[in-house]
Order: structure tokens, then sequence, then C-alpha cells
């Protein structure tokens, strides 16, 4: 859809469209009511976590085969659910059941077909989340949706995944409740956004580092004209590579990682929660013949919820890292008196090859348009010192605007789906 003026339109029907940001890491959601702009809350916050728990039974796409034929699914056949950081607790408390993570991250990858409606069912019982809570908030069934959508979607299949990880969000949106969606760049959001709060018109480039993609937007921003986005570019990096890059150099190798014959892709497919293949993999493995100290300490990791746990472990570090330059936690539930320590100039050259894609995407961009008057930067990852780092690197000298790192995109969906 082509961004038009991204005002908070004074209007409140039954038929009010929202803004949906269904994100790698976290999710959120908005609408513009009575000319004003208001977040959906999940709890006490503007968003969460995009984490599903299953208790019970994992949806296995009966939901969705059933919604082809033009069947409604009943009370008992929808999976019971937590969402969140909710999910998370609760699935390291009862040690059992279905955690799903980031789903967003596998919808361009080449999947069995029933693999693809499973999908597609967790991702519907996450946007039925976020759609019962705006109904409940709000006053009024919501029907209508703009969805955020990465440049490019992760894939392993090139355009073939685009239009696959489109149909998937389409067909898990209707199976929501949710009768008509429109899909608008993420970056191009954040533009509308930045664009509604300010004044001068100027020409800036969005950079917009989310979890799993990085996302970034050319326009002509602010005054009294519309908005005019010039071109738009991404790549499927993000948050979760760095993720990965800082458990495989720091808490990996007390796994026995550089340090033991187990192979390498063992700690990957252990660092990757949200590769329900991969997890499945680990935990099949068997490190009866692995040397101590890694024996006892690979086969606490696969332990129901270790993963999990680890890698939640892990992510906190790397946000302690943008406001401290060394961190650090206990892996004491693993091994008493283990810890995993780390400064920012570790993060860095862990995730050196993440940082360099990036850096030749801006440097690209640099190239093809020049140098804009201001650089946006939003999304999680935007608070990382490294990343503004490499911004002022590549475009030295050009004012950085702080832009909202986690409602930057929902906001601007939200002006858009106004309209």
């Amino acid at each position: 859809m082509k961004p038009r003026l991204p005002g908070c339109a004074a209007r409140y029907t039954s038929r009010m469209r929202i803004g949906i940001d269904f994100g790698t890491s976290y999710s959120a959601a908005a609408a513009c009511i009575g000319g004003e702009l208001r977040s959906v809350r999940f709890g006490e916050a503007p968003q969460f976590r995009t984490a599903v728990y299953f208790p019970e039974q994992m949806p296995d796409g009966d939901t969705v085969r059933r919604h082809r034929d033009g069947s409604v699914a009943t009370a008992s056949q929808v999976a019971e659910a937590l969402f969140g950081d909710e999910a998370i607790e609760a699935y390291l408390l009862e040690g059992d059941g279905h955690l799903v993570e980031s789903p967003k991250s596998m919808l361009g990858y080449q999947l069995h077909p029933r693999a693809k409606d499973t999908i597609a069912a967790i991702c519907a019982r996450i946007l039925g989340h976020v759609r019962e809570q705006a109904s409940a908030q709000f006053g009024f069934e919501v029907r209508e949706a703009v969805l955020g959508r990465p440049v490019h979607f992760r894939s392993s299949m090139g355009e073939a995944g685009e239009v696959q990880a489109l149909a998937l969000l389409r067909e898990a949106a209707a199976v929501a409740g949710f009768e008509a969606v429109a899909f608008l760049e993420e970056p191009v959001a954040a533009a509308l956004q930045h664009h509604a709060s300010s004044k001068k018109r100027h020409t800036a480039l969005v950079f917009d580092i989310g979890g799993g993609t990085t996302d970034i937007a050319w326009g002509e921003l602010g005054g009294t004209e519309a908005p005019r986005i010039l071109g738009s570019w991404g790549v499927g990096l993000g948050g979760t590579d760095f993720d990965l890059a800082l458990s495989l150099d720091r808490a990996m190798p007390l796994f026995g990682r550089g340090l033991s014959r187990v192979p390498n892709h063992h700690f990957v497919e252990a660092a990757m929660v949200q590769d329900l293949p991969r997890q499945r993999s680990f935990r099949k493995h068997d490190y009866d013949e692995a040397p101590e100290p890694f024996r006892s300490r690979l086969m606490a990791l696969q332990a129901e919820g270790a993963p999990t746990r680890l890698h939640r472990d892990i992510e906190g570090l790397k946000v302690r890292l943008s406001d401290a330059g060394a961190a650090g936690f206990a892996l004491d539930w693993i091994e008493a008196g283990l810890g995993v320590e780390a400064t920012r100039e570790q993060l860095a050259e862990a995730a050196e090859a993440p940082l360099r894609r990036m850096h030749t995407l801006l440097a690209q961009i640099r190239d093809e348009r020049g140098v804009p008057d201001a650089v946006v930067l939003t999304g999680g990852m935007s608070r990382s010192p490294l990343l503004r780092a490499l911004a002022s690197e590549v475009f030295a000298g050009v004012p950085q605007v702080a832009g909202e790192a986690s409602l930057g995109v929902v906001s601007g969906l939200a002006r858009a789906a106004a309209e």
C-alpha cells in the first residue's frame, strides 16, 4: 500500500483498522482513536515478547485447514495458550508443554505443507491474542488491520519465500478473525511516524534494526507536504544474530565449543531457540563420550527449557552491554560457580560478520542516494552503541535522531491504518 498523510484521523467507527507490528522478538498494536494515537496494552506494557506457550497441545494446523473449508473452530478446538514473558515463565516453571518463540523467523523458509499449516496456526493464535486485547480495550470488534512486514523476510527460497511468508501471514490473520489486512514495509511505517513529529522538511534515512531483519527507508519527510518514500532496502539480519554470535563466542566455550570434539553445529542448535527442528536435534545428541566438564554441562543444557533459559540470559546480557562496558550472568543452574562474562568490545568482535553486512548495505545506499539530512534510528537494536557507531562511520557528520526504539513502527502502522 502507498503511504499517505500519516495523521491520526479523528474518527471512531466499528470498522476502524489497527496497526500491528508482528515482530520477530516483540509485537505491538496501536490505533488512532478520536485523533489520538493509542497503544494496545498487554498487561502493563505496550508490547509483548513474540512467544506463545501451549501447556497441553500445540496447534497442528487443523484450525487453518478448517478455515479453508469454510468452517469455524469451536472454543474446545482452540489450543489453550499463554503469551509473552508469561509464556516463557510458565514453560520454565512447568518443564513441559510447547513453547514457540519468534515464529515470524520461519515464515520464509522451505516447509512441509503440514508444517506451513502449523506455523500459520501458531501465528494465528498470536494475532488472535492481539485482536482480542484490542477489541476489549477499544470497545468494538476489531476486524481490520495494517500489518508491518520487513522489506525482505528471512528466507531460504528467495522471492518464493517472500510470497509464502505474506500468504501465511494473510491466512493466519484470517483465521484470527481479521476480515481485511493490508501490509506496509516496517521502515516506511517508521518513516511515517518520524514525518508526523517533524516540523521541517528534510531528507532522512530510517535505519530500523529489529529482532530478525534490518530495514531501511529513504524519504523526504516532515513539514506540511505529504511524505515521499523514495526507496527501501532490507537484509535478513537483526538482534537474534547478535544473540547467536554472543552465545557462541562467550557462552558455548563453557560447554566445549572450540575445546572439545563436539561439532560446532551442536552449539548452533542449542543457541537457536526459535528454530524448533534444531532444538529437537540438539536434545537428541548423545554426549556420553564428551570429556568432562563438558559432558555434564551439555547434558544439563539438554534439559527441557534449559536452552530457553540460556537464551534469555544471553539476550539480557546483550541489552546490558548497550549501557555498560562489561556485564555477565551466573550459570549456577548448570554448574555451581559457572558464569558468562562479556565486554562491549567482545560483543563487537563476536558480531563482526553481521556488523560488516550492515555496513556494506549502508555504504551501498550512501553511494546510490548520497548523504541524508538526518539518520533516524529505530527498532530494539537501535539502542546499541555499536549500531549508532556504525551509522556514524558510514554517514559521518550526519545528525542522528533517536526514534521510538520499540514503538516507532507500530505508531506509523496505526497512522497508516487511520487513512
